[in-house]
């Protein structure tokens, strides 16, 4: 399993999870919630305390992910395979341009 603390401005805005089934889920924090109500990451997901699931990775943070020339670099210098998504987006989205953050959560190996 994977995960990212994603931050919008400064603010600890949710949680971002790859399940080991393939799975992703985002839930935004509860402090989150309760302080912005109406500050959204995307329209498609609005700020509730619900937990968004899908089968793949959400459009919104598939579209942080470099593309082109850039992505070709990325993927080179840090041997993530093109198609790990997830691994590209804990890889190259801690600095975005705009507002949001991807902080890796430190992942404990067994």
């Amino acid at each position: 399993m994977r995960s990212a603390s994603i931050y919008y401005d400064r603010a600890l805005a949710g949680t971002l999870t790859e399940t080991d089934d393939g799975l992703y889920t985002f839930v935004y924090h509860p402090e989150y919630v309760r302080l912005f109500p109406d500050l959204y990451l995307t329209f498609s997901m609005p700020v509730t305390d619900k937990v968004y699931t899908e089968k793949r990775l959400f459009p919104f943070f598939e579209g942080l992910i470099p593309e082109g020339w850039l992505l070709d670099i990325a993927s080179k210098s840090w041997k993530i395979n093109r198609n790990d998504r997830m691994g590209l987006l804990l890889a190259c989205c801690e600095n975005c341009i705009g507002a949001v953050s991807v902080i890796p959560d430190q992942q404990e190996h067994e």
